[in-house]
């Protein structure tokens, strides 16, 4: 257990949207608060206010768009950050994902702030492209988080090791700590009966993004319906209207025959993994690690994903799921006729990444305890 913090300090999160920092990582805040530290999210806000001040934080708006890679905008973004961490007299500044450590690394930085959590979520398209472009960018990202944006004192905290690796960090070094992505509590996502097949029932929760694999999951199910496999798939959520890989609607509805439905969004994830068999991410690369992966693991469901970092770091092929390459829509169908030919075999892995969730340390819990033994040795004398 990490002992309480002897005197009032304030730690701030920096994090582009509040709906993202509700739905990942409100157990950080929550075990920041356990440790006695006062906690402020400073984002932009739309709807979840609420729901951050009930886990004891304290909601500072910053408006600052997470798509737009104009320097100017970031550099005005920086500059009001820092003015509000020099307001809050912040000790500890905790910067989510990729944008929000541009800009709130820029902003301790001016500040002064040396005490740094630097939280990479998955490297988006920098971590999928391997072309030249992809490469140069990773090299510049290195080059700040490691250079300008740095100080003796920032932590990195990534959700797989390839992601460390790919900016030049070695995974095992101190200042770097790996977690199982936002983690999962599997009090709320519980193992319920599977249902009766066929057809095999498959699930995909998440943004509707073309970097996800939508589009690759709606082909290969087309593919092993017309190979005779009783395959039906589920599609939950919604397009991110920021987002420019978001897919239209008009393309969501006109994927719903044959097979495939599209529901739109929920706020009954467990609900809809207790009706199904699988649960489904097959992305093209640049995670961190799934959210949905964690929660259909937690669930008792066997796990259908690509081999890309993150993913793979939850899923063992053959063990808690299958993994098929990025992109490829045969190698998926494959994939699931293999899944509902084999009932037992779906059940055997559920069972697996159940097991996975609580003994590997994806937990709620078990996150929230490794970010405060960052703050605790941060803060320590």
């Amino acid at each position: 257990m990490n002992a309480p913090i002897p005197q009032k300090k304030t730690l701030a999160f920096v994090v582009t949207e509040d709906w993202f920092f509700a739905s990942h990582f409100l157990p950080m805040a929550r075990a920041a608060v356990a440790m006695g530290l006062s906690v402020a999210v400073i984002t932009r806000v739309r709807a979840h206010r609420a729901v951050i001040e009930a886990a004891g934080a304290r909601v500072i708006e910053l408006e600052a768009e997470r798509s737009s890679l104009n320097p100017m905008a970031a550099g005005y973004a920086a500059g009001q950050l820092a003015a509000i961490l020099k307001a809050l007299k912040a000790d500890i500044v905790h910067c989510i994902a990729l944008r929000g450590i541009l800009v709130g690394g820029t902003a301790a930085a001016m500040t002064g702030i040396p005490d740094r959590v630097y939280a990479l979520t998955g490297l988006g398209l920098l971590g999928a492209r391997e072309d030249r472009t992809g490469k140069l960018a990773r090299l510049a990202l290195k080059g700040l988080i490691r250079g300008p944006l740095a100080s003796r004192r920032t932590r990195y905290l990534f959700e797989n090791a390839d992601d460390a690796r790919a900016l030049g960090l070695d995974p095992s070094d101190t200042a770097v700590t790996i977690v199982g992505g936002a983690g999962v509590d599997p009090d709320a996502f519980v193992p319920r009966p599977l249902p009766p097949p066929p057809p095999l029932e498959v699930a995909i929760v998440a943004r509707m993004l073309w970097s996800k694999g939508i589009d690759v999951a709606v082909e290969a199910v087309r593919l092993a319906r017309g190979q005779g496999a009783a395959v039906a798939l589920s599609l939950y959520g919604a397009p991110d209207a920021s987002n420019r890989r978001a897919i239209p609607e008009a393309t969501l509805r006109a994927w719903s025959r044959d097979g495939v439905t599209w529901h739109g969004p929920t706020r009954d994830v467990a609900g809809v993994f207790a009706a199904h068999h699988v649960g489904c991410l097959p992305s093209r690369g640049g995670e961190g690690l799934p959210r949905t992966l964690l929660e259909a693991a937690s669930s008792g469901r066997a796990i259908l994903t690509s081999d890309v970092p993150g993913c793979r770091d939850l899923v063992r092929d053959g063990v808690e799921g299958l993994l098929v390459p990025p992109g490829d829509a045969q190698a998926l169908a494959a994939a699931l006729m293999r899944l509902a030919g084999d009932p037992a075999l779906v059940e055997r892995m559920g069972e697996a990444a159940r097991a996975r969730i609580l003994q590997g340390g994806y937990t709620e819990a078990a996150i929230g305890s490794a970010v405060a033994g960052i703050y605790s040795e941060l803060l320590s004398p």
